[in-house]
């Protein structure tokens, strides 16, 4: 059977050649036409992707109100005359701005990748982990020897030193990461791979099996004391990180204003940590952070100044309107523990007769008391030498009462007499302070957790750590609170002390307490009011402090 011939027009490459070169020119030319519709196509596309992000990020309370405003947009837009119209022309006008740049390309290099040095330091941190990450027996092991830390790193960042700022990786699923010496083992090896004399913070994602390494800054040393924009029953025991606080607070630092994040302790009926133990180092800011609590407690309440260290760092408070008594010796001591003991009860007996009358709490029952002890412990110490009470004993009724009387106890004292604290103070101080280089078996040790970062051991005077009852462990920087009697001092902090001191009140420096009906703002009782004296006969033996 002879072959019949092909068509002509499949016989030659020419008429072919010829017919994708005219559908070319087809498309290209249909393009060139349609570019104005696919440019305003791109923009409104970019527009709506931007408006989900924007209702995305809107809290859900304010919701309706953007609702309403888009509403009552439209319908202004639909009252003007040819409103619609132009509104749509100016929705087209927009869109061919903002999609006028073309798509990028899929897999188009977006970010330079890291350097030679960063990747070598990179594949040395990945080098040293496989011990700790890696197991015989796993058959697709993440960790090996020459091994990528592509697959093992997903982020990482540097600082202008070329060091490690941000770094996230992944674990195998086998890794103990519930146990606090296996974490341990790790943090330090990322710490000293990374770099010393910087704070990290390591958070461990149990559900992805992702270790995030963070390089933190500083916190700010410059912030002198000053007054704080705060509620009632608020004060500001220092700062610390953005991302640890939901709230900052406008300081002033010279000339300059900003927001910074504050640590905030609230005392009061309401407060579930109404009392504070402050431990530190010699010369770490234990007695800076109770002048500048004492400050702040004189704005709307008294105080009582117990200085057991004796070197006058709260002699610029004495006589001043609000402070009832600065004292240094044991006597004197002694005698305003008792009065603040009796006063508690005093406060306690007339809030109930008022209430079970039917009538408001006296104004010298709301007023704020406030008891600032300073190395106490060495009070102790020589009370037991000369063979009288310890003072920390009468710190037990405003300890265990002061909440309902409105009395707060601040105390400070060191880590070297730290076992002399009596059981009252480590039993009823919720609120818990470290300053100071310190291990982290000492920070757990006083705030019943360990430190949310890699300690250091050189740190700036009142740097540390804070704890709020059961909260998280936040760092801390006590604001600028000199003695402003000591010239040695920034000339600058110590004015800001003087102008935040009270005026003097014209009664004696020391041993100025006064009676129960001689009190300033405190209402006069009926003399069946007067509370009979506590009996203080039960001895509490000092123990380490612990945890809460």
């Amino acid at each position: 059977m002879a072959r019949r011939p092909l068509p002509r027009i499949l016989t030659g490459s020419a008429p072919v050649a010829r017919g994708r070169e005219l559908a070319r020119s087809a498309a290209d030319g249909a393009s060139d036409v349609l570019q104005p519709l696919i440019t305003v196509s791109r923009g409104l596309r970019r527009l709506t992707a931007a408006g989900r992000g924007r209702w995305a990020a809107t809290p859900k309370e304010q919701r309706g109100t953007l609702c309403f405003l888009v509403g009552g947009v439209v319908v202004g837009v639909a009252l003007v005359p040819y409103g619609p119209l132009l509104a749509l022309l100016a929705l087209a006008a927009v869109a061919a701005w903002v999609g006028r740049a073309p798509e990028p390309e899929a897999g188009a290099e977006t970010e330079p990748g890291p350097s030679e040095a960063e990747t070598g330091r990179l594949q040395a941190l990945y080098e040293a982990l496989v011990p700790g990450f890696s197991f015989e027996d796993d058959p697709g092991l993440l960790y090996a020897h020459d091994g990528d830390w592509q697959e093992a790193f997903t982020e990482y960042a540097f600082d202008e030193d070329g060091r490690p700022a941000r770094l996230c990786l992944k674990y195998p699923a086998y890794f103990p990461d519930g146990e606090a010496d296996a974490r341990a083992r790790v943090e330090q090896l990322l710490h000293a791979k990374s770099g010393r004399g910087r704070e990290y913070r390591f958070d461990w994602r149990e559900e992805t099996n992702q270790l995030v390494m963070t390089a933190l800054g500083p916190l700010p040393a410059d912030i002198a004391a000053q007054r704080f924009v705060v509620s009632p029953g608020e004060t500001v025991l220092g700062f610390t990180d953005p991302e640890s606080v939901q709230r900052t607070l406008p300081v002033r630092c010279g000339e300059e204003e900003r927001d910074v994040p504050p640590v905030v302790w609230r005392t009061g009926r309401r407060s579930a940590e109404p009392h504070l133990l402050a431990l530190s180092q010699p010369g770490a800011g234990g007695t800076t952070l109770l002048r500048s609590i004492a400050l702040q407690a004189l704005q709307d309440g008294d105080v009582v100044v117990i200085d057991g260290g004796g070197t006058g760092e709260f002699g610029s408070l004495a006589g001043r309107h609000g402070v009832l008594a600065v004292e240094s010796g044991l006597a004197g001591a002694l005698a305003a523990l008792e009065w603040a003991a009796h006063e508690t009860e005093r406060r306690l007996v007339v809030a109930n007769r008022a209430q079970q009358a039917g009538r408001p709490t006296p104004a010298s029952t709301r007023r704020p008391l406030w008891i600032i002890a300073d190395k106490l412990t060495a009070l102790s110490h020589l009370a037991a030498v000369e063979g009288r009470g310890d003072p920390q004993r009468l710190l037990q009724v405003p300890l265990r009462h002061g909440r309902a009387a409105q009395v707060t106890v601040a105390v400070a004292d060191q880590f070297e007499t730290a076992e002399l604290l009596g059981d009252p103070v480590r039993t009823h101080t919720k609120a818990r302070v470290v300053l100071g280089p310190a291990t982290a078996e000492e920070v757990r040790a006083v705030l019943g957790a360990p430190p949310s970062t890699t300690p250091l051991p050189h740190l700036p005077p009142g740097r540390g750590y804070a704890r709020l009852g059961g909260g998280p462990v936040l760092r801390l920087q006590v604001p600028a609170t000199p003695d402003p009697f000591d010239e040695a001092g920034c000339e600058a902090h110590r004015q800001a002390v003087l102008e935040l001191l009270p005026k003097h009140s014209g009664l004696p420096a020391e041993g100025a307490l006064p009676a129960h009906d001689e009190l300033p703002a405190h209402d006069a009782e009926p003399a069946d009011d007067a509370v009979r004296p506590v009996s203080f006969d039960k001895h509490t033996d000092a123990a380490p402090v612990t945890g809460d």
